[in-house]
């Protein structure tokens, strides 16, 4: 009952806050603000991480800071590659920015972190992507790296703040650093709660960085966002998260790419339905094709049955403050094949084989995230110092 109200609260809170939003100034991502970094590069050698959300209004931003002069030595792609969105792990190959000439260096697949030969002669390194706040979506993972290497060869960093779509809450297990992998690089929950600049501000703060070094950065805010900020993303983040919907899901329902189910990839309508072929047909079903984005998805051609969240913001079901498991739990309890349902990528997601067992053992949600509670008081007193918007 008391969570029940709490959601329900939240939920008024968030539509008062969306009807005032008319009222409020948009928020101004740290890239549109030029005149507050510019004099941080200019003459300097720059390298750019950097993707197709990279935007200043309408123009790339390693097109707006290149007409104004600005000596871009290198970008850096992260995964889904630079200006095009290629398949979820894909491999990202080096080559040149078609549109400048500019070297673009991957730094996904074998090639994570910046090496010294890739920041020599570099004199400043800018961080600008788009991220939806959530730890396996890889692009901090990216951060981490960068950071990392700027310390280790003493190069600068600037990240040019974005507001976060999941920044109104954190929750979820805190990730175990024994099972560290791309899609779990630090200690943080599932869903942070922070902007990228926040974020980096705590990698570099805490000593989580590799031997604990500390890299000179320094983060470009956003104007007119806070955490209340119900932020709608003007350019989709990646090839399977194309609107609103699904970026309110996807923290809970990424779970499903560590199950033998689908979560609708090679559908108009990717992380906003999950099914599967082995499940009774209840009124619902999608069927997998090949499309740009999702060329080989998981059950390609075959028909699966399942839910359908497409309707999850118009229903009230998101944005919600807190993660769902009650979804993946009755997925799994009403799996015919239990031994099949998990696969060994659902412990990547999580850190850790525990939520696995938990879900095995027959915990229902809220035991569940009782065990959460004390790793979240310590996340949430850790998180504090380093926001920088209300």
């Amino acid at each position: 009952m008391k969570r029940s109200f709490l959601i329900l609260s939240f939920l008024v809170a968030a539509f008062i806050s969306s009807a005032c939003q008319g009222e409020k100034k948009i928020p101004v991502p740290g890239a549109n603000q030029i005149d507050q970094y510019k004099h941080l590069i200019e003459g300097k050698s720059v390298a750019i991480v950097a993707n197709q959300t990279s935007m200043v209004g309408e123009t790339h931003l390693i097109d707006t800071l290149s007409s104004l002069g600005i000596n871009i030595s290198r970008i850096f792609a992260p995964e889904h590659g630079f200006r095009e969105l290629a398949d979820a792990g894909n491999t990202i190959e080096d080559g040149k920015d078609p549109v400048t000439g500019i070297q673009i260096i991957s730094l996904y697949g074998q090639h994570l972190k910046p090496t010294s030969d890739d920041l020599k002669n570099i004199n400043v390194v800018i961080f600008d992507i788009q991220d939806v706040g959530v730890r396996f979506y890889t692009y901090i993972s990216t951060l981490h790296y960068v950071l990392e290497a700027c310390a280790e060869n003493n190069v600068k960093c600037i990240v040019l703040d974005r507001p976060n779509p999941n920044g109104f809450y954190y929750d979820g297990n805190i990730a175990d650093t024994v099972y560290r992998s791309f899609v779990g690089m630090d200690p943080v929950p599932v869903v942070h709660g922070m902007t990228v600049g926040e974020y980096a501000r705590m990698l570099n703060g805490e000593g989580w960085l590799k031997n604990s070094v500390k890299c000179d950065l320094t983060v470009i805010k956003c104007k007119n966002y806070t955490h209340n900020t119900m932020y709608e993303l003007p350019v989709k983040p990646s090839p399977n998260l194309p609107n609103q919907t699904s970026i309110y899901l996807y923290p809970s329902i990424c779970f499903f790419e560590g199950t033998s189910f689908s979560l609708g990839r090679g559908t108009s309508y990717p992380f906003q339905v999950f099914g599967s072929p082995k499940l009774p047909d209840k009124g619902f079903s999608f069927t997998p094709a090949s499309v740009p984005g999702a060329k080989n998805p998981p059950f390609l051609g075959i028909k699966c049955y399942g839910t359908d969240l497409r309707n999850a913001i118009k229903d009230k079901v998101v944005p919600s403050p807190e993660l769902n498991l009650k979804w993946v739990i009755d997925a799994y309890r009403s799996y015919p094949e239990k031994g099949d349902f998990f696969t060994s990528y659902f412990d990547v997601l999580a850190s850790g084989p525990r939520l696995r067992e938990q879900i095995q053992e027959g915990m229902d949600s809220e035991e569940i995230r009782a065990s959460w509670k004390e790793g979240l008081e310590k996340f949430g007193k850790i998180r504090a110092k380093y926001l920088l918007y209300e």
